[in-house]
């Protein structure tokens, strides 16, 4: 059964043009050789932020209406998307994402779909939070891609099952736009709400690669409050990358993820430093202020390529002075590391040294949020919950 959602307060700050002719968005036929030689791709700022719909963060693909083709746990793969040839199945063409069956009319007078037509997939949000941008990738898709897509969001808490979600109420964010065929389609989300599910629509049929949603994890303050001592600096609870000196082979923001690193490129690893007296470095924020008893260090899978020593910082506000939490240590390849501070120290932001390169699988900082902290996670949770 189709069951639509109506679409409320549409925005969206990037599109693609539309035009009269509705091939305009293809990609040619395979021509053999490199699968992605004639990708097209753009470059969206908003791609540094956490994607909201990791399935390393609980994310999920709850329900869709149609996968005759494609099953919908392919959108949150997240390797690109693979293209065999000649891979072809009892139901036709094998292709790595979601696709549908082709929609046809009422009767033999009507055979096209009607303009309402559409598919649907509804995501859970590995971590409730703001969304800023999304990423509707439609690699390999060449001929069989959506004309159109929308997207709009929810937020329901708990465990909805998709009967309860789909008599949610949701407001639009991507009204339906025009995408390429075999391309990175991005959109840029002006609201400032916190969501917990979205919903992707094809219009009217089609495939769809990769699904990223990038935000801004606002975590609920009364679930960090029950759990006591936290990891501050999980993207979970709300910790956040803000900049990194060298993030050549891996981003930093893997260093927060929940978990244990999976393999070498699950954390961060910068490029061999050639330059004498400088080192490494990336600075990360705190959901609000806390105070930090412990910390982990944790070089997982990297052997010959982890950080010779590390340091860490910390200051407590925007223009508080940088202190020292952790002096130059010496670390251990492939090793988790612990210490326990003296006292604690009440921060904002830390900054992690690497002298002078090398790799971190994983950082946490155990905690919990001071009342201050506290009181200003309450207030920013409860403006977009509004």
């Amino acid at each position: 059964m189709d069951r639509s959602l109506p679409a409320r307060d549409s925005r969206t700050m990037t599109a693609i043009e539309d035009t009269q002719d509705p091939h305009a968005n293809d990609a040619a036929p395979y021509a053999g050789g490199d699968p992605y030689a004639d990708y097209r791709t753009g470059d969206f700022p908003f791609t540094e932020l956490v994607d909201l719909a990791d399935r390393r963060l609980g994310a999920g693909v709850v329900a869709a209406n149609d996968e005759f083709f494609a099953e919908r746990e392919n959108l949150l793969v997240r390797e690109r998307a693979v293209f065999d040839p000649e891979h072809f199945g009892h139901k036709g063409k094998i292709m790595d994402g979601w696709e549908t069956r082709r929609r046809r009319g009422a009767d033999a007078e009507n055979v096209f779909p009607a303009p309402e037509d559409h598919d649907w997939a509804i995501v859970r949000l590995g971590a409730p939070g703001v969304i800023r941008g999304l990423i509707v990738d439609t690699a390999h898709f060449r001929g069989n891609y959506p004309q159109k897509v929308s997207v709009q969001a929810t937020a329901v808490e708990g465990s909805p099952g998709p009967e309860e979600l789909l008599d949610a109420k949701w407001e639009e964010l991507v009204p339906p736009t025009p995408v390429r065929g075999h391309a990175a389609n991005g959109f840029t989300i002006g609201s400032d709400r916190r969501w917990t599910h979205v919903r992707l629509c094809q219009h009217p049929d089609g495939g769809v690669a990769r699904l990223r949603v990038h935000g801004e994890v606002l975590p609920d303050p009364e679930w960090l409050a029950l759990l006591g001592t936290i990891d501050l600096l999980s993207v979970l609870n709300g910790g956040s990358y803000e900049d990194a000196s060298d993030k050549f082979y891996s981003s930093p923001t893997q260093i927060i993820l929940p978990g244990t690193s999976r393999k070498m490129d699950d954390g961060w690893e910068n490029r061999r430093r050639r330059v004498r007296g400088t080192n490494d470095w990336v600075r990360f924020r705190l959901p609000a202020q806390g105070a930090v008893r412990a910390v982990e260090i944790d070089t997982a899978y990297l052997k010959g390529n982890s950080a010779g020593w590390i340091a860490l910082q910390g200051r407590n506000g925007e223009s508080g002075e940088w202190f020292e939490i952790v002096p130059r240590t010496r670390l251990q390849p492939d090793t988790l590391h612990r210490f326990k501070l003296p006292a604690q120290a009440v921060v904002t932001h830390v900054r992690l040294d690497a002298f002078p390169d090398g790799g971190v699988a994983r950082m946490r900082l155990h905690g919990s949020l001071t009342e201050e902290g506290a009181a200003d996670l309450r207030a920013r949770f409860d403006r977009a919950s509004r």
